[in-house]
């Protein structure tokens, strides 16, 4: 894959994109609604599917590389790199083999990321930890997956619907679902 500077500066500002939603979305009281630890609502994950769906497969893995490497970085915790690189890369290639097939809109890739990026993540836990209990709590991250992942999919349908008009989105109408 070879980057343009212009790529390499719209891949950089989408990081930095993702980067500021991720930091933004502390600011969200989701504890309170949803009194569970490690949820998230993956405001991030947005960018994430611009990227997969406008610049394709290997400069949205870019992106997220990217955004995992410096978000552990800035937050001054490289012990969370782990969760966040095998949640990451394992949402997207799940998004990666979704997106191909024409049965799912951008709302079905999303939610199949949200839960691969789960199943990523409690596979991190397993490794971090050396035994298997992190698998007990998946069934109950699967089920809010289908909630944030949704979330996450009307938010990137949304960002679609308005940059329609832009040369960015010609081409794809249709695959996203908007």
């Amino acid at each position: 894959m070879k980057l343009t500077t212009k790529d390499l500066t719209l891949c950089a500002l989408l990081t930095a994109l993702a980067l500021a939603l991720s930091y933004l979305e502390n600011f969200f009281p989701l504890s309170l609604a949803i009194p569970l630890p490690g949820v998230k609502l993956g405001l991030a994950n947005v960018v994430t599917l611009f990227a997969l769906y406008v610049l394709g497969p290997g400069r949205a893995l870019l992106i997220l590389l990217a955004r995992c490497l410096l978000g552990a970085v800035f937050a001054g915790n490289m012990n969370a790199l782990i969760f966040s690189v095998l949640g990451g890369v394992t949402a997207m290639l799940v998004m990666i083999l979704l997106s191909r097939g024409k049965r799912l809109s951008v709302y079905g890739v999303s939610i199949g990321g949200a839960a691969a990026h789960n199943c990523g993540q409690i596979a991190a836990a397993v490794l971090t930890l050396g035994n298997t209990a992190p698998l007990y709590y998946l069934p109950v991250l699967l089920g809010v997956s289908l909630g944030t992942g949704a979330l996450t999919g009307v938010l990137a349908a949304c960002l679609f619907r308005g940059l329609a008009h832009t040369d960015w989105m010609r081409g794809l109408s249709g695959r996203q679902g908007t």
